[in-house]
C-alpha cells in the first residue's frame, strides 16, 4: 500500500541487508559510545570545566536528532546509499576537528554539530528504513532487533579499543585514528544501494511529506513514543557519559569504567535483540513499559548498594539489557501503525525527541555536577522518568492506522 509491490521491485537479500547494516552500525555507535573516556582526558588538557565538555556533547545529541530528520527525509526520497557516504566524510571530519579544536567554540562546531550530523547519517533511522522496505513485515521487529545488537556489540569491541587507544597514543592521536576508520563504513554503504532507487527516482506513496508528518503528529501513540523515548535518551546518554567520571570520583579506576561501558554493550547485544524477536510476539507497548520501569528499579538498586567494581559490573549487565532494547520495538511500532514508505523520516522525529533527552542528560549531568559536586540529582531525575516513561507506553496504540483514501486527502 506505501510502497511497490515485491514483484514491481526487487528486494535486497536479507543477509545483505543485515551485514552491511549491521557493520555500518556497529562502527558508528561503536566509536560515539567511547566518548566518555575522553571526558577527563580533554577537560584537563585544555583546562576546561565538565560541563564545557557535556556542553559539547549535548550540542552533539542534539545535532544528531535534528539532522536525523532531515537524513530520514533524504534516505526516503534517495535511498539511504547517498546519506550514508556523506555520513561516513561528515564523521571523519568531526573526529578529526574533535582532536584539533584549542578553543570551546571550535570543539562544540566539531565534536557537536559536525558528528551529531554524521551519527544522523549513519545509524538507526537510516539502516532501520533499509530494513522497512526491503524486509516483509513479519520479520521486521526481529531484523531491526539484530540491527541494534550490532550497535550494541559495536560498544563492546569498540569502547576497550578506545581505552586503549588513548592509552597507547595519546587522546588527540586516538581521536584521529577513529576518524580514518569513521571511511570504512563508505565501502559497506554499497551493500544497501537498494534497487526502488535506481536513478535517483524514489518510490510512487500515496501521501506526501506534509500528509505523513500531520497524520503522525495528531496521532497520540506517536506523541506518547516520542514521550518515551525522550526519556531513553535522557538516561543512556547521562550514564554513558558521566558514568566512567563518577566512579573515578568514588575512587575506583578508569579500567572498571572501560569494563563497565563494555559490559553494556554485551549485554546489550542479548537485550536488543531479545526486545527484536519478542516484538514478533509480544505487545511492543508491553515490552517498552517493562524496559523503562526496569531501568528505574536498576537505578534505584545500584545506588543504594554500596559502590564496588562488582557493583558497577552487575549494574552494567542489567542496564546493558535494557540499553537499547527500546529502539527495535519503538521503530517496529512506528512501521507498524504509518507503513514503511516514510519510515526513516518518522523514525527521525521519534528519535529527534530521544535526543532532546540526550541533550539535557549529558548537559544536566556536567552543569548540576559543577553546581554540587556530585551526581545524586541527575540520577534520581533518571529514576522518576523512568517511571513516567513505562506509564506513557501502556495504551499505545499499535494496530495499523485507519487511512482510506477520503482520510488520506484529509490528513
Amino acid at each position: 500500500m506505501h510502497t511497490p509491490s515485491p514483484s514491481a521491485v526487487p528486494r535486497l537479500s536479507l543477509a545483505q541487508v543485515l551485514i552491511c547494516g549491521a557493520a555500518i552500525v556497529t562502527l558508528s555507535m561503536g566509536i560515539r559510545h567511547g566518548f566518555g573516556l575522553w571526558l577527563q582526558p580533554i577537560t584537563q588538557a585544555q583546562g576546561w570545566s565538565r560541563e564545557t565538555f557535556s556542553f559539547a556533547l549535548a550540542i552533539q545529541n542534539l545535532s544528531w536528532g535534528l539532522f536525523g530528520i532531515f537524513a530520514g527525509m533524504a534516505a526516503d526520497r534517495f535511498g539511504a546509499f547517498k546519506v550514508l557516504l556523506v555520513g561516513a566524510v561528515l564523521y571523519a571530519l568531526g573526529l578529526a576537528g574533535m582532536a584539533l579544536s584549542d578553543t570551546r567554540l571550535m570543539f562544540a562546531l566539531t565534536a557537536g554539530v559536525l558528528i551529531g550530523a554524521a551519527q544522523a547519517g549513519t545509524t538507526y533511522a537510516v539502516i532501520y528504513g533499509v530494513i522497512g522496505r526491503q524486509i516483509p513485515a513479519e520479520r521486521r521487529s526481529w531484523a531491526m532487533g539484530v540491527a541494534a545488537a550490532a550497535g550494541s556489540f559495536g560498544q563492546f569491541l569498540m569502547v576497550p579499543v578506545e581505552g586503549q587507544l588513548i592509552a597507547q597514543l595519546g587522546w588527540q592521536n586516538a581521536l584521529l585514528v577513529l576518524g580514518a576508520a569513521a571511511l570504512i563504513i563508505m565501502p559497506l554503504a554499497f551493500g544497501l544501494r537498494e534497487p526502488g532507487f535506481a536513478g535517483g527516482a524514489a518510490p510512487q506513496r500515496e501521501q506526501t511529506i506534509a500528509q505523513a508528518l500531520r497524520e503522525a503528529f495528531k496521532y497520540r501513540s506517536f506523541q506518547l513514543l516520542m514521550a518515551g523515548y525522550f526519556v531513553c535518551g535522557f538516561q543512556v546518554v547521562f550514564i554513558g557519559v558521566h558514568m566512567p567520571s563518577y566512579l573515578k570520583d568514588n575512587g575506583l579506576s578508569p579500567e572498571v569504567a572501560s569494563y563497565a561501558l563494555a559490559l553494556i554493550g554485551l549485554f546489550n547485544v542479548i537485550g536488543t535483540y531479545a526486545a527484536g524477536a519478542l516484538g514478533q510476539r509480544l505487545p511492543k507497548r508491553h515490552i517498552l513499559a517493562f524496559i523503562y520501569f526496569a531501568r528505574s528499579v536498576a537505578i534505584t538498586i545500584f545506588l543504594l548498594a554500596p559502590l564496588t567494581p562488582w557493583s558497577v559490573y552487575i549494574f552494567s549487565a542489567v542496564m546493558g539489557v535494557l540499553w537499547l532494547s527500546t529502539v527495535p520495538p519503538t521503530n517496529a511500532t512506528v512501521a507498524q501503525i504509518f507503513g514503511v514508505a516514510h519510515l526513516s523520516m518518522l523514525g527521525g522525529f521519534v528519535f529527534f525527541s530521544h535526543q532532546i533527552g540526550s541533550f539535557m542528560g549529558v548537559w544536566l549531568g556536567g552543569l548540576l555536577y559543577d553546581q554540587t559536586g556530585s551526581y545524586t540529582i541527575v540520577w534520581l531525575i533518571s529514576i522518576a522518568l523512568g517511571v513516567f516513561a513505562g506509564l506513557v507506553n501502556l495504551p499505545v496504540r499499535e494496530t495499523p492506522i485507519a487511512r482510506g483514501s477520503a482520510a488520506t486527502a484529509a490528513a
